[in-house]
């Protein structure tokens, strides 16, 4: 029938469907690359051709040139702001025009006549575009081209051609391209022509559950007629979901039946409008009812796991079943909204449940490569300190789990725990309340029964870290010797950068070994050394309360850890506003920081060319400082000393701040001296009951002045030790870019401690850094991180019945059930600092380069000392992470800020530009 694709030949302009492979997707689009590889695999699809992308071509370049007749639609395009949509859909116009008036080549023309006589005299079929950036594993474009069905007739089916062309060029293919960053001039369509399958029934399957995630569970909608009725969201369908391991049918629903589309004799489709079924009617219909038999479904469920099996990744499908009960499919492309799973199994088989400590850190976006590989092995210092076996430190513990680029930890253990369930979900209601309540939801799921009731295991993996530790006297030295346990805390920073120094000739490889070590042996320390004097300061407070009952309120005790002393996040952002004043006050200074181009302004310090005060007081904040950064967990992300953009960007917004009653020093003073006077209320009430009480609560909150501060240090030093490592790598990149096994020294970063081992052996890692980076683009783009899974895929939170899909206040609040609705406009979460304020709302994803007016109320999706300078000058804040004691609630109860965190959705749901009002008592955002 057609000319066939065989390597090495030139390009051709029709191809059959059963010849295509998936790797001809440049030649013959996603959709067609799809259907020839099922085919291949033996799967019931359609007969039909496919037009290529040279037959696009060749109707674009009348002169010869590469789409000529485009050439001015993609000099726009370069130009054009992907966010400009009326820009973007003048072009996307231009485009469509210039396709239909080039019309069909001679030649193409007579290839089609050809091809489509072979399938039989006047036969219906599909006339489907086929994108080469179509269903692809990070993008699916579902619906962005057209499809004509039921086209008769080689005319019709000529002029069905010119208009999947055209419908390269709608307006949302080219602002879907635009906002994906692919290159409008690389993509070039294909069209299929398959025998049209007279449908009885049709519909979409997909092999894993879009909504919860979870694998081996087909889900399928289905109507009468026609699938274009289910793919364009016309219709309320019948839907099933069935377990694909069982077969069994776990849920049935029976849709409207409102809108069926049947294909016309002759060519052609019509709607038929059924009247008169009520919702009501609609959900009362049995299983009777439906439009496929049960037989059928289980059919449809199987057929799904054989595609699935074939691409080895969940698929999306469409499908038809014909008059005489025959299956189809006439789809297949990747679910590419599923997270992925986890990058090993684990060693136990059975159900396992993973918690997102990226997300505990207040980090959302992925990891680097060497960021990950350094978390494992501090994870497995942490796990040697504790008494378990690691043989793989590179690796990282058995716990330890990697998904989406971003850490995750079993805790199936502490769900299985008596002792695990008591203490670690109290943890995360201070850290992440909202991965708290998920957390207890799984304890009521059979598969997470509890196995130890004894708190003897935990015990054995704790008993090592106290003893080794001195964990009793450190908190005996907090309590009764405050000063020195106070020096010891801060001398420990000393102590362990004096440990960092490396030898100037030392040799790239003797530099991954100091590297190694201090990640290894070294950073682990800092956290049994710290943590328990902040663990006193914090449950000081919860002695004052229990002594004085209900004559210390939960907002007066808020006030106590507002302005806090030895807060070294706190103290960095004082000291940057103090830079920011210095350079008000210098005229030539802020001549040039006013209204400044932060990249300008850097490129300018790192020339010497800043005026004086900016040049030598940015050098000294960050000699202190320059080790910080955005995601500073991450190992790969550049410090503020390597690019002080976005701190240059942070004192450019500051200068904006012209009222000096909100200066944030000025704040932060009245903060530490209403903090004291409050001690000094509470004194006085614990006096009314007894001298000892008004000494122990003295004693009790002067501790709590004094450590709770700390809380900030312990990860201060872990990342100064990370600072460390990073300068060792880096000279090792520059040594690997030098001998050509990478193209530049900041390639390292895409690479784990073993590959830089083999890079210094003379292994040549190009390939292997595209890949990392290409991967790590990719998951810069996902907006969704999920805070718990399940090993079948299953995100909890996504669940309906029994799982929180709003959720509920804390418990401290109380102001409403779980799972009860919500008010239109108001948004509920965990309380974090006291206080109201209306004010225009600013959404910030990323605090690099962000503008935020002085005033205005942050919304973001989580926070590290990364985003902390925004706070001094913020109205409020709304964060869709977080507890009451994560970090970016700790540092907004210090500056006085209201603030309500775990608000689900908030980035979402929030919008630039709208007036809110954040209730940080409530731990309520009302829009």
């Amino acid at each position: 029938m057609a000319e066939h694709a065989q390597p090495g030949e030139g390009p051709r302009l029709i191809v059959e469907l059963r010849r295509i492979r998936a790797t001809m997707l440049p030649e013959v689009g996603g959709k067609a690359a799809n259907l020839g590889e099922m085919i291949w695999a033996g799967l019931p699809v359609p007969p039909g051709f496919c037009l290529t992308t040279e037959a696009y071509r060749r109707a674009l370049q009348p002169d010869g040139s590469p789409e000529a007749a485009l050439k001015d639609v993609f000099s726009g395009l370069e130009a054009v702001d992907p966010g400009d949509l009326e820009g973007l859909a003048s072009l996307a116009a231009r485009a469509r025009e210039a396709v239909l008036d080039a019309g069909i080549p001679a030649e193409v023309e007579g290839a089609v006549r050809s091809a489509y006589s072979a399938l039989g005299q006047e036969v219906p079929v599909a006339v489907r575009s086929s994108a080469t950036a179509e269903d692809l594993p990070f993008a699916s474009f579902a619906g962005q081209q057209d499809t004509y069905l039921n086209v008769v007739g080689i005319d019709a089916v000529l002029q069905a051609v010119v208009k999947c062309w055209a419908s390269l060029w709608t307006d949302r293919a080219v602002s879907y391209r635009a906002g994906n960053a692919i290159d409008h001039a690389t993509v070039a369509l294909a069209v299929v022509v398959q025998r049209m399958v007279d449908a009885e029934s049709a519909g979409v399957l997909f092999t894993a559950n879009p909504v919860t995630g979870r694998r081996r569970e087909a889900v399928i909608d289905a109507n009468p007629g026609l699938g274009e009725a289910v793919v364009s969201g016309s219709v309320n369908p019948d839907h099933f979901v069935v377990d694909s391991l069982t077969g069994r049918i776990t849920e049935r629903m029976i849709g409207d039946r409102r809108l069926v589309i049947r294909a016309v004799s002759g060519g052609g489709t019509e709607r038929l409008y059924l009247s008169g079924t009520s919702d009501a009617a609609a959900q009362d219909q049995t299983a009777g009812d439906a439009c496929l038999a049960d037989s059928q479904i289980r059919a449809l469920a199987v057929l799904g796991q054989r595609v699935e099996e074939h691409y080895g990744a969940p698929q999306d499908t469409e499908w038809a079943i014909d008059g005489e009960g025959k299956l189809w499919l006439t789809q297949a492309r990747p679910i590419t909204t599923l997270y992925p799973h986890m990058t090993r199994q684990p060693a136990i088989p059975g159900p396992h449940a993973y918690l997102c400590f990226s997300l505990a850190q207040g980090l959302t976006r992925p990891l680097t490569p060497l960021g990950l590989a350094s978390i494992r092995l501090m994870g497995s210092s942490v796990a040697v300190a504790a008494g378990f076996r690691v043989p793989e430190p590179r690796d990282g513990p058995s716990p330890y789990y990697e998904a989406g680029q971003r850490i995750y930890f079993d805790f199936t253990s502490v769900l299985r725990s008596k002792a695990g369930r008591a203490v670690v979900p109290r943890i995360f209601d201070v850290m992440e309340s909202r991965s708290a309540a998920i957390m207890r939801e799984l304890f009521d799921d059979p598969r997470f029964a509890l196995t130890s009731k004894t708190p003897f295991k935990l015990l054995r993996h704790i008993g090592p870290i106290v003893l080794r530790f001195h964990l009793p006297e450190t908190l005996l030295r907090a309590l009764f010797r405050p000063d020195a346990a106070l020096d010891k805390a801060e001398r420990l920073g000393e102590d362990l950068y004096a440990t960092h120094e490396v030898p100037a000739d030392a040799t790239p490889r003797e530099k991954l070994d100091r590297a190694e070590r201090i990640l290894r042996e070294e950073l682990f320390p800092i956290l049994p050394n710290i943590l328990p004097p902040v663990a006193l300061g914090f449950a000081m407070i919860g002695l004052v309360r229990k002594l004085l009952g209900e004559q210390a309120s939960w907002g007066e005790l808020q006030t106590i850890i507002r302005g806090l002393p030895n807060n070294v996040t706190t103290e960095m952002d004082l000291a940057l506003w103090r830079l920011a004043a210095s350079i008000r006050d210098d005229p030539a200074s802020s001549e040039a920081f006013t209204g400044g181009d932060p990249a300008v302004l850097a490129e300018g310090y790192r020339n010497g060319g800043l005026p004086i005060v900016a040049q030598s007081g940015l050098a000294s904040f960050l000699r202190d400082y320059g080790h910080r950064a955005v995601a500073e967990i991450d190992l790969g992300m550049p410090r503020w000393s390597d690019d002080p953009t976005h701190i240059i960007g942070v004192l450019v917004n500051y200068l904006r701040l012209d009222d000096p009653r909100l200066a944030p020093d000025k704040q932060f003073e009245k903060a530490a001296r209403d903090a004291v006077e409050q001690v000094a209320v509470l004194v006085a009430r614990a006096r009314s009951k007894s001298p000892l009480h008004a000494r122990i609560v003295k004693m009790a909150l002067e501790r709590t002045r004094m450590f709770a501060g700390l809380r900030e240090m312990p990860k201060y030093h872990l990342v100064r030790g990370f600072a460390a490592v990073r300068a060792q790598v880096s000279e090792v990149g520059e040594a690997l870019a030098d001998a050509g096994i990478i193209d530049d020294a900041g390639d390292v970063f895409f690479l784990d401690f073993n590959d830089a081992r083999n890079g210094l052996d003379g292994k040549d890692l190009h390939e292997v850094v595209a890949q990392r980076r290409e991967a790590y683009e990719l998951e810069l783009k996902r907006r969704h991180v999920p805070r718990v899974l399940l090993s079948d895929g299953t995100e909890p939170e996504a669940l309906p019945a029994g799982f929180l899909r709003h959720e509920t206040v804390a418990a401290a609040s109380g102001s409403t059930e779980k799972g009860s609705a919500l008010p239109d406009g108001l948004l509920h979460g965990t309380p974090a600092s006291a206080g109201t304020v209306t004010a225009v709302a600013r959404v910030i994803m990323d605090p690099v380069g962000a503008h935020l007016e002085p005033g205005e109320i942050l919304v973001a999706p989580s926070t590290d000392p990364g985003w902390t300078p925004l706070f001094l000058t913020a109205g409020g804040l709304v964060m869709e992470m977080g507890g009451p004691n994560s970090h970016g609630a700790v540092v907004a109860r210090e500056y006085g800020i209201p603030a309500v965190v775990g608000v689900p959705d908030a980035t979402s749901r929030v919008s630039t530009g709208q007036t809110i009002t954040v209730d940080g008592a409530t731990g309520t955002v009302a829009i």
